[in-house]
């Protein structure tokens, strides 16, 4: 597998801003009491509800799998563990040379990149499945990011995301009680009005020709102090997207 890709293409979907912010973060990311550590313990959750949502559409087999927004590796390592083969891509060198420091010696099939989305479309790469764990929030152009998705999944792929919802309550749990009262992330790390809904990020995925086929909510349960899986997505959610087969799109009328 393909370990190097240093420099930040011109022109891709990414913020300067976000990018610079995530780097300073970089040593501290697999602190589980440090400033990622909602990371942490929401992972095993999302890790479970993605692979779930793989083995219904894809089977059993070992995927060829993308984890967009890697960050030091939280995602990138589990899904490695879970036996598939895995490209953790994320713009920040400083947060890729944070993932292979955790991950060298520990014999997993897994590579990262640095760089954008831009960078593998232009490479003419293609995954039988991706991942893309609060990211979407981030970016400048939400649907030319679902459009990008789309463009690296192979027919029949999945794709997975999270992200938070634009809604009061987000903006005053999911925004200002994650960031300055449980300090669950370091302050400023999230825009709410960069949020977006589970209609704004099903009709951007329509629109790239891919269809939503599972959509749950996360929530934080504060008495075990623990995520879980809810049916309300009004804060956090997970959203399962699939590209259909050629054999398998609708026909014309």
């Amino acid at each position: 597998m393909q370990h190097e890709q240093r420099g930040l293409p011109a022109g891709g979907n990414v913020s300067p801003a976000e990018i610079a912010r995530f780097a300073t973060l970089a040593e501290a990311w697999w602190d589980p009491a440090g400033p990622m550590r909602a990371l942490h313990r929401m992972n095993p959750l999302r890790i479970d509800w993605a692979l779930a949502r793989f083995r219904e559409r894809c089977g059993a087999r070992p995927l060829r799998l993308l984890d967009v927004g890697c960050g030091a590796g939280l995602a990138a390592e589990a899904l490695a563990r879970a036996g598939h083969e895995v490209i953790g891509l994320d713009a920040s060198d400083a947060v890729i040379a944070a993932a292979r420091r955790h991950a060298e010696g520990r014999n997993l099939p897994l590579g990262y990149r640095v760089g954008t989305l831009a960078t593998l479309i232009d490479e003419g790469q293609i995954f039988d499945a991706i991942t893309a764990f609060e990211v979407i929030e981030h970016v400048p152009e939400p649907r030319l990011f679902l459009a990008e998705l789309s463009t690296l999944l192979a027919p029949g792929g999945v794709l997975v995301l999270s992200t938070l919802n634009r809604t009061r309550r987000s903006l005053v749990l999911g925004k200002f009680a994650a960031e300055y009262v449980l300090r669950w992330v370091p302050a400023g790390t999230h825009d709410w009005q960069r949020f977006q809904t589970p209609a704004e990020v099903e009709d951007g995925l329509a629109a790239a020709g891919m269809g939503v086929f599972d959509l749950t909510g996360v929530s934080f349960d504060a008495l075990r102090q623990r995520f879980r899986l809810s049916s309300d997505v009004a804060i956090n959610y997970l959203l399962a997207a699939w590209k259909p087969s050629p054999e398998r799109a609708p026909r014309s009328p």
